[in-house]
């Protein structure tokens, strides 16, 4: 299985794990207060980490952002880290469970769809009809007859998953660079504006068990859950990883009878196998065809493949994967590939 697989299954993991958990813990903490506490535990815990590889790691083992990578990555903040996740909480302490589930597919549709017909990037019937299975079954996982409502709390949730999905697809241009240091950088930012929003307004901090509790959560599910998208972003591109991605409400859903109450009907598992069959028509997609490559600067972790046949002006000594800035010539060929860092190219 390639690693881009590995890493957006797993980030759906995480994030599906700490859907649930944030219900409970909305219902103990004011709603974009929790989003400023997850987001702080995710930027606190990550740029520990950050600071510790520096220290015990070479310097040159990571690659960095560049200055043209800032204005990006401001608006997947503003986007993804700020607005999107208090417009998700406060829809999310009014919204039934299995209608946050049935809304969250809109960030993979609305991902999959900017990705597509606003960014460019390619896709085949194969891939449509695997991103179709997926969102089928996530709609019937959370469809419940008599519990939609179109309210304005329903809508804040729609609107955080647009804000979700223009920042799966503005961090997809700074996917080169260090995921833990974006995530870092993000969870950071976002925690800081909202947790001192919610100082100004004279908002109270719950315990500080609980804060701990919810900082872990945000850690995990936002911070490496996040780390884990971005690296799923450089090597799949930002329609496939959000298809993958999607399975997180089928993920929250198990979970959910796990932590919460109730049990799998028949509908659970039909949205189940529909999710699986649409990962398998993506796992087994084979595209292929000549083209070319332009002539191209940048800087990430790489080793010396058909793309990277370049010489060092540095001392080397051998170890894969290394990182440093690294030109790529002009070259025509025809392999497998994924919309990656280097086929971003058009059809």
């Amino acid at each position: 299985m390639r690693i881009g697989v590995c890493y957006a299954l797993a980030a759906a993991m995480l994030f599906g794990v700490s859907t649930p958990i944030a219900k409970v813990l909305v219902g103990d903490i004011a709603p974009v207060l929790l989003a400023g506490i997850l987001y702080a535990g995710s930027g606190l815990g990550l740029g520990v980490w950050v600071a510790f590889r520096r220290v015990t790691v070479r310097a040159a083992g990571r690659p960095g952002l560049a200055p043209g990578d800032y204005p990006w990555l401001g608006g997947a903040v503003l986007l993804g880290g700020i607005l999107g996740p208090a417009l998700f909480m406060i829809g999310l302490a009014r919204v039934p469970a299995s209608v946050t589930s049935l809304l969250l597919n809109l960030e993979g549709v609305l991902t999959v769809l900017l990705a597509w017909f606003a960014f460019k990037e390619n896709f085949d019937r194969r891939v449509l009809l695997g991103m179709v299975l997926i969102v089928c079954g996530g709609l019937l996982l959370g469809f419940q007859p008599g519990e939609i409502d179109l309210s304005w709390s329903a809508g804040a949730i729609a609107l955080a998953c647009l804000c979700w999905a223009l920042d799966n697809n503005l961090t997809r241009r700074i996917s080169g660079a260090d995921p833990v240091q974006i995530a870092a950088i993000k969870g950071a930012v976002a925690g800081a504006v909202n947790l001192s929003v919610m100082a100004v307004l004279g908002v109270d901090f719950p315990a500080p068990k609980l804060v701990a509790g919810a900082a872990l959560v945000g850690l995990l599910g936002y911070g490496v859950s996040l780390a884990l998208f971005v690296a799923a972003l450089r090597e799949l591109g930002t329609a496939r990883t959000g298809a993958y991605f999607s399975t997180a409400p089928f993920i929250g859903a198990a979970c959910s009878f796990a932590l919460l109450e109730g049990s799998p009907g028949s509908a659970f598992w039909i949205a189940g196998a529909l999710m699986a069959c649409g990962v398998v028509l993506h796992l087994t997609e084979r595209h292929q065809h000549a083209h070319g490559h332009e002539t191209l600067s940048h800087q990430h972790g790489h080793s010396h493949d058909e793309h990277h046949r370049h010489q060092h002006d540095f001392a080397w000594d051998g170890t894969e994967p290394h990182v440093h800035d690294h030109e790529h010539e002009a070259l025509k060929h025809s392999h497998t590939h994924y919309p990656d860092i280097h086929h971003r190219h058009g059809h």
